[in-house]
């Protein structure tokens, strides 16, 4: 998530945790990146005095005892929280990362395999919470962050228990994003069920794999019509033709029409294993993608390693004969990954034009690595295809190669030199 410096109104502490920056606003209150006593980053969302009354503060409590009720490794967990101070606060885990909704207008969409790992991940998640009994309501691009150990599901402002009939919300108002709402939440029908986020899941990923909605509207009334009519099919334009199934059965108009979110696990499980790889696999690949995206692994090349030859993004259905690891990369390893999450290469004109990677600050090149027995070796497999004519990559790609190794190493560092923790 990005951060901008705090204003002169802003206080330095709440709570205890140290205030670094602002990481974002609503209508409710600011959110700011903080540290505890501890060193330990935090996302501390502050209600605004001028909406604090007794209304605000009981959906505030309410929201940390969501908090302290969902658990796992796709929740922001809750770190401390205070809903009786004069600003109603609380802190949750820090997911250094953008948000989907960021991510996809910074970069564009994910390929199809990253999209069907998203929907195992948040489908899986979702189904922890809906075991304690609880919905989130409000699903949608901005709430799921791309952090480094994974997706991780955050905002339960307007989480519900599932049975409940009750609702803080005043007669007549319906609440949530109507781009990712479903007709009977758009229409105010209770109780809600978990199909309310098995919807809205569906439109995150289709937004994931297309970068647009189920509906569009300039009106926001026109835009609940569309969602709460049933003649009005959700456009599904742009979306890879093996997901268009399980979006539009997500999409359903009709509730019971849609899958549980254990179906939606085992069919994206299954369109992966179609393709040869485990879920863990593409999940891990997902974590690499959005973590460094192909577009900025230029950057982290020495000026002379400029001629690389990126291929286009495959579709889901493209395959390679390069075995699978199933080693989980610490970070982005190289220029290697292309937009394809790890599928193809990123070639250099020839494997041994890559120079060592300078250290930030270093003025003087490294001195170049000794000749080992295996260099010799790379060497004399290399010579035939160094011969090939122009214009033809070269057969051998950059992580085959011991000086591409040494070259890997040093673009590690870099990365990690550059990271913000």
């Amino acid at each position: 998530m990005q951060t901008t410096p705090l204003s002169p109104e802003d206080p330095a502490q709440i709570g205890g945790f140290e205030l670094l920056g602002r990481i974002g606003q609503g209508g409710m209150g600011q959110v700011y990146l903080g540290e505890s006593p501890g060193g330990e980053p935090a996302a501390v969302k502050v209600i605004k005095p001028s909406v604090v009354d007794s209304t605000s503060r009981l959906r505030f409590a309410q929201e940390i005892e969501i908090l302290k009720t969902v658990w796992g490794a796709r929740i922001a967990q809750l770190l401390d929280a205070d809903a009786d101070a004069d600003e109603p606060w609380l802190a949750t885990e820090y997911v250094e990362g953008p948000d989907l909704g960021k991510h996809v207008m910074t970069h564009g969409p994910l390929p199809a395999l990253l999209v069907l790992s998203l929907g195992a991940t948040i489908a899986e998640g979702l189904g922890y919470v809906h075991k304690q009994g609880l919905l989130h309501r409000d699903l949608k691009p901005a709430n799921i962050l791309l952090g480094p150990n994974g997706p991780k599901i955050i905002d339960f402002g307007l989480a519900v228990f599932a049975e409940s009939s009750a609702s803080l919300t005043a007669a007549n108002t319906v609440v949530g994003t109507p781009s990712c709402m479903p007709p009977e939440q758009a229409t105010g029908v209770k109780p809600l069920t978990s199909a309310v986020d098995v919807y809205a899941l569906g439109a995150v990923l289709l937004f994931a794999a297309t970068g647009h909605l189920p509906y569009h509207a300039n009106n926001i009334h026109v835009l609940f019509h569309m969602v709460t009519d049933p003649a009005s099919a959700p456009d599904l334009t742009g979306a890879p033709p093996e997901l268009v199934p399980l979006l539009a059965a997500m999409l359903s108009h009709q509730a019971l029409d849609r899958p549980t979110v254990t179906e939606v696990v085992q069919q994206c499980r299954a369109l992966v294993e179609a393709q040869g790889l485990k879920l863990a696999q593409a999940r891990r690949r997902l974590t690499t993608y959005t973590v460094a995206p192909p577009q900025e692994f230029p950057t982290l090349l020495p000026a002379s390693v400029s001629q690389a030859v990126v291929p286009a993004p495959p579709a889901l259905s493209d395959q390679t004969d390069a075995p699978l690891s199933d080693e989980a990369p610490s970070a982005p390893t190289s220029a290697q990954e292309s937009a394809s999450d790890g599928q193809h290469t990123m070639f250099l004109t020839s494997p041994h034009q890559a120079r060592q990677v300078e250290p930030p600050g270093q003025s003087e090149p490294a001195a170049p690595a000794p000749q080992t027995a295996q260099d010799e070796q790379d060497k004399a497999q290399d010579a035939p295809r160094l011969a090939r004519p122009s214009g033809r990559s070269p057969a051998r790609s950059l992580r085959h190669s011991a000086q591409a190794r040494r070259t890997a190493q040093q673009l590690r560092e870099a990365y990690a030199a550059r990271a913000a923790f």
